[in-house]
């Protein structure tokens, strides 16, 4: 007779084996999850929203960076960022005049071109790229902002020519 069989009432019976699993002990589940968060959790606290790594700089004390992107003729014609957009501050600018926007090499047009005019000073703004769009600026009021479509200069526009005048139409 084999070992795993027996005889009863004289049939054999087969036992079957039974394999057993590794018994964890019941502390070593939680403690081995206890010891992985302890692990991780410091890299997830380095990436946290609200973890600051020290005071930044005054709201009011940011300044823009140089504007390398393109040169203008005119020296007192200012340029600042605003995300990826261009400001031209044409504010200082009075009665007629003209300015030519022109890429630096190697470098592309900015994504937005806008320009900030002081009504009064001017009555008109032509802006001649690839395309030709004429902004009327009114008589009185605040500082207004005028926004460039994108399509007015492309990729491979040269030049991007600024003429401004008191003179209606």
């Amino acid at each position: 007779m084999r070992r795993d069989s027996t005889a009863r009432c004289g049939r054999e019976v087969r036992h079957r084996r039974v394999r057993r699993r590794p018994t964890v002990p019941p502390l070593a589940a939680p403690l081995t999850l206890l010891a992985t968060l302890g692990v991780c959790l410091p890299a997830w606290a380095l990436h946290w929203p609200w973890h600051h790594h020290g005071a930044g700089p005054a709201a009011g004390a940011a300044t823009p960076p140089t504007v390398h992107a393109i040169a203008v003729t005119s020296s007192t014609v200012g340029q600042a960022w605003d995300r990826n957009t261009l400001l031209l501050d044409l504010t200082r600018q009075a009665g007629a005049g003209a300015a030519t926007l022109t890429r630096l090499p190697g470098a592309g047009w900015p994504m937005r071109l806008e320009f900030r005019v002081r009504p009064g000073a001017m009555t008109r703004l032509e802006v001649q790229g690839a395309q030709r769009v004429v902004f009327s600026v009114p008589a009185h009021g605040a500082p207004l902002i005028l926004e460039l479509d994108p399509g007015v200069y492309v990729t491979d526009t040269t030049r991007i020519m600024l003429r401004w005048s008191a003179a209606a139409g």
